[in-house]
């Protein structure tokens, strides 16, 4: 073991390793309900030749390597099942490219989606880029690895569907670039027209390789932005009240959420809507537009608008969103975790009943969210609880509740994000059996000793 904290200081030096089993506590876990495991090394590189010299010393060893951002998925994708190093990409965190003609940057494998959204706020206040409600901290390559959403996603699909390129570590060590850098120093698109081979590296969670560059596409920041809520006090209208909202194309961000405490908020589906303008006008053409859309609905007295006072539209309108961690809180204890599959927005009703029966059977408290993606294609689903963190029973409800979730999700045509071991398990069990020998194939080429993230799309 000591043979190989000296092998890593060399590499990086010795401030940024570590086998004390302090950090190796800290690194065995995240704040999610998945068991720990301590890895048997940290190590903090700073350069992609860092980076190699660590994969190829891994390879030589033998030892299992896990890639890390900030660790916040919530589902154990970081946790180091099978020990060895984890490394831990927070230093590599600059923003080392804005195009802003071409609107897009380039950031290093450990920038933080806090540090670019205050970069572009500060150099470029005319763009932005897809801020997800995450906390500040996580990373963008960790982002866009798990498929992540954001503040653009109702425009512009998935935050992994608006990288324009990747530099990848391969487990063999060495350096690879994807899509349009591939041939010059320009990255504006991740494959097309080239093939897209973005899809080796983004949701595998870091089984294929390590991002050590990502290009994100940027999108004009508009100078107004509002808010407004249409409430219904039936899921079955919300499929139809979302598809009109989204026929308009009018809307930056459509959300939804539920949930029965604060009293004010029971017994509702609210539907929150984001639109942007440059000017007094615009905005008001667009809001015109989204409330005559819904008439049919407040005609038939299925619903209507809301009031949405100062102190709620300043919460609503924070990027990232802050609320979440209020309702982490609501069961004292500190403890949160939700399953969010991807459905069709026609499963809302399904995925909301199935919450209330979950809340009601293991006595839990809840909160549902969703977020619409890429014009009313699909919606995220969050199956949310809130538990105390030093009840053992509540936190072993807690688990089966969403596993329950993530089963039912599926039943209904569902797809797991930032699935667990178990629900990535389940996910190769049941798709086309074609399809699961395929993934096997490109796991087993690009990682022929198994060293990278184990355990994470394997079980075929």
């Amino acid at each position: 073991m000591e043979s190989i904290v000296q092998a890593l200081a060399g590499i990086v030096g010795k401030p940024y390793v570590s086998a004390s089993a302090e950090e190796r506590y800290f690194y065995g876990r995240d704040p999610g309900l998945m068991p720990a495991h301590a890895p048997d090394y940290v190590v903090l590189p700073r350069s992609v030749e860092e980076i190699q010299a660590i994969v190829r010393l891994a390879g030589r060893e033998k030892i299992p390597l896990v890639p890390m951002g900030a660790g916040m998925s919530l589902s154990g994708l970081v946790i180091p099942q099978r020990g060895g190093i984890v490394l831990d990409m927070k230093r590599m965190d600059g923003i080392l490219k804005v195009n802003e003609a071409a609107r897009y940057a380039v950031v290093e494998g450990g920038t933080s989606t806090g540090k670019l959204h205050a970069h572009l706020n500060r150099y470029y206040p005319r763009l932005r880029f897809s801020t997800p409600d995450s906390p500040a901290a996580a990373t963008v390559a960790a982002n866009v690895m798990i498929h992540g959403q954001g503040r653009l996603t109702q425009q512009q699909g998935f935050n992994s569907d608006m990288v324009s390129g990747l530099e990848v570590v391969l487990p063999s060590g060495e350096l690879c670039r994807i899509g349009s850098c591939a041939l010059s120093d320009d990255w504006f698109s991740k494959g097309p027209p080239l093939p897209d081979l973005s899809g080796l590296f983004l949701g595998w969670f870091g089984a294929t390789g390590i991002l050590t560059k990502v290009g994100i596409k940027l999108y004009p920041r508009k100078k107004m932005r509002d808010v407004e809520i249409f409430i219904t006090d039936s899921p079955d209208f919300v499929p139809g009240i979302l598809y009109e909202l989204t026929h308009t194309e009018m809307a930056e961000d459509i959300n939804i959420f539920a949930q029965p405490l604060p009293l004010i908020f029971s017994g509702n589906h609210h539907i929150v809507i984001y639109f942007t303008g440059d000017s007094a006008e615009e905005m008001e053409f667009k809001k015109r537009t989204l409330f005559h859309a819904l008439d049919g609905f407040i005609k038939n007295k299925d619903g209507g608008f809301m009031t949405v006072g100062e102190g709620m539209k300043k919460t609503l309108l924070d990027m990232p969103q802050r609320s979440a961690t209020t309702f982490a809180d609501v069961t004292k204890g500190g403890g949160f975790e939700y399953s969010g599959p991807i459905v069709p927005i026609d499963r809302y009703p399904q995925c909301s009943r199935k919450l209330d029966e979950l809340a009601v059977k293991y006595d839990l408290k809840y909160h549902a969210t969703a977020r619409i993606i890429d014009k009313g294609h699909a919606m995220m689903f969050a199956f949310s609880f809130t538990f105390n963190r030093a009840d053992a029973d509540m936190l072993n409800r807690t688990r089966m509740a969403l596993s329950e979730a993530s089963e039912y999700a599926l039943s209904i045509g569902g797809l797991f994000w930032k699935p667990t071991l178990d629900e990535q398990r389940i996910a190769l069990e049941k798709m086309d059996p074609q399809t699961a020998r395929l993934m096997k194939r490109i796991k087993e080429e690009l990682d022929p000793q198994g060293i990278m993230n184990p355990g994470n799309w394997e079980g075929i």
